[in-house]
């Protein structure tokens, strides 16, 4: 059995509002506590933050929605739905590819629809490898799911189980590029199927198998977005928490925690002071540990992930054979992960992700425009530019970018660009993140499962870590199961006798809520109700209490959280 907070845990603060803090939040009030929400920002997200920019409507932070299941885990903790709140879109294509040689693919998530077209791109014998390839990545997420990612780790002890023999034999702990190349021989397959790595910090080449895992998650269970950007999910999870007796906090950045011996007694922000008896931190893990005035020791220091240059550009024409994810690869491949991972050097022919949200959602743009999001992977600070040098270098690679973009087919993208906000590892690093990276730490084998900074931290008996850098890991997926694990840290696990259930009250959910559908039970295109992107955040989430005023002791049930 993994360890669990000790002593009274009745009122829990969660500090940050972003994905992790948020299912946290709402896994703890379906467990009876009473949870205050405190963030520094005046709307829930944290990197799944929103911008408002003449019109259009920006989504900060990720852009990829996979596993939406994992998500409406946290609502129905709260006895509501995500598809009762959210109306959810399935991409199809999932992603374009587009290679340097001109050539292009459009992934599906359905077999044969994908099947179909990698037989058109690359023949039939590659079709017939894409289905093995598919069965193996189901597999190998069945064998990992419960015991290695939807798990808390009290030491490396706890991988030994039969799953574990289960993922050696499907080949998990070889190499993720070795691995796929069993199954598929034409190199830009093998690119859609690995370049995911790329976001956990590791190169395909180096990467441990299991982590096609990700790859599973883009290409079987489907991408899918949120009308209203992804946005609507952090937006509609604090409503949630909200309507279930959350006492939100927005605007308060928390200063300090007071302590009593190994126990967190109060957290203290610029407003004031909030009395818990469990607290769950979800900062970036160089600001939990300042705030706990400790760090645990590790025999090697934590290796980042790359970071990301991301242009937000509001235009007034766009380009048709964009979908609404396109990757853009360049033809070089692992002298790419070199520069990124070893050299710190920009990508000298770069592979980028371009979104086009408003190919989904046209109201995330004035009429008659359109909003792209372009992402190109770079060195994070470590070992690349340091972030005072983007001051200079990042409006430079911006035009290096739209150059690059230019000669791929967007011709007339400078001209066309009316808005637009350039964001760097300098703003990273300016917002708390270490090493100047959304990704937070590598995935390598140091840093993964039980090696992983851990959400339990000695020396301080009642706090507990949740987000990107802690147990399970980065990603929209794994940062919702970290805050399920972190609430589990102090409730016990449901069904083992450590819950208290509570009821909620009419508001938690709209009259007649079911429960969440399956998947096979969804209609096949719409699969939820109304947005819940509404253009203001209802007052009803907005419990905190005039400016300078004494913030009272929760006598509510609250939840809220916030990705690192």
């Amino acid at each position: 059995m993994t360890r669990t907070v000790p002593g009274p845990t009745d009122r829990v603060v969660v500090v940050g509002a972003g994905l992790a803090g948020l299912s946290a939040a709402l896994h703890l009030l379906g467990a009876g506590r009473r949870v205050t929400v405190v963030e520094r920002e005046e709307l829930p997200g944290g990197r799944a933050g929103r911008m408002d920019l003449a019109g259009y409507r920006i989504d900060t932070g990720p852009t990829v929605l996979t596993m939406p299941d994992l998500a409406d885990e946290a609502f129905a903790a709260v006895g509501t739905s995500l598809y009762e709140r959210v109306e959810l879109i399935p991409l199809h294509p999932a992603y374009r590819a587009c290679f340097a040689d001109g050539s292009s693919l459009d992934v599906h998530s359905g077999a044969d629809a994908m099947a179909a077209e990698v037989e058109r791109f690359a023949g039939a014998a590659e079709a017939a490898g894409y289905r093995r390839l598919r069965d193996w990545l189901q597999r190998l997420y069945r064998a990992q799911l419960r015991r290695f990612i939807d798990a808390d780790f009290d030491s490396p002890l706890g991988l030994l189980h039969p799953d574990l023999v289960r993922l050696a034999a499907l080949g998990g702990f070889g190499r993720l590029d070795a691995r796929i190349g069993r199954f598929l021989s034409d190199e830009r397959l093998r690119r859609v199927f690995s370049f995911q790595a790329l976001y956990a910090g590791v190169p395909p080449a180096r990467a441990l198998a299991a982590y096609a895992v990700i790859a599973y998650m883009d290409t079987v269970a489907g991408v899918y977005f949120p009308r209203g950007g992804m946005h609507a999910l952090p937006r509609a999870m604090a409503e949630a928490a909200a309507a279930a007796g959350a006492d939100l906090r927005f605007g308060q950045a928390v200063t300090r925690l007071e302590r009593s011996g190994e126990r967190v007694t109060a957290v203290v922000t610029d407003a004031g002071r909030i009395p818990c008896d469990a607290v769950v931190l979800t900062p970036d893990l160089p600001v939990a540990y300042r705030l706990l005035g400790r760090r645990p020791r590790r025999p090697l220091a934590l290796r980042h992930s790359p970071s990301a240059v991301v242009l937000h550009a509001g235009t007034d024409r766009t380009w048709p054979h964009l979908a609404h994810h396109t990757i853009s690869f360049g033809a070089a491949w692992h002298t790419t992960f070199d520069e990124l991972t070893r050299a710190g050097r920009l990508m000298s022919d770069p592979s980028l992700l371009v979104t086009r949200p408003t190919a989904t959602d046209p109201d995330l743009a004035p009429p008659g425009r359109h909003l792209h999001y372009i992402l190109a992977p770079c060195p994070n600070t470590d070992i690349g530019p340091g972030p005072a040098a983007w001051s200079d270098l990042g409006p430079r690679y911006r035009d290096t970018l739209l150059r690059e973009l230019e000669r791929r087919g967007l011709a007339g993208i400078e001209a066309a660009i009316e808005e637009e906000c350039l964001v760097t590892p300098a703003d990273w690093h300016a917002r708390g993140h270490a090493a100047g990276t959304p990704f937070s730490a590598a995935h390598t084998f140091a840093q993964t499962g039980p090696f992983r900074p851990r959400n339990l931290v000695r020396g301080t008996e009642n706090a507990v870590l949740a987000g990107c850098g802690t147990t399970p890991g980065v990603g929209v997926p794994t940062v919702l199961l970290s805050g399920k694990l972190a609430a589990a840290r102090i409730t016990g696990v449901p069904g083992r006798g450590g819950s208290r259930p509570r009821s909620f009250p009419a508001a938690a959910a709209p009259t007649g809520v079911r429960a969440a559908p399956r998947a096979h039970e969804r209609p096949p295109h719409r699969l939820a109700g109304p947005s819940a992107a509404s253009p203001d955040f209802p007052a009803a989430a907005r419990q905190s209490p005039p400016p300078g005023s004494p913030p009272a002791e929760p006598t509510a049930p609250a939840t809220e959280g916030r990705t690192g």
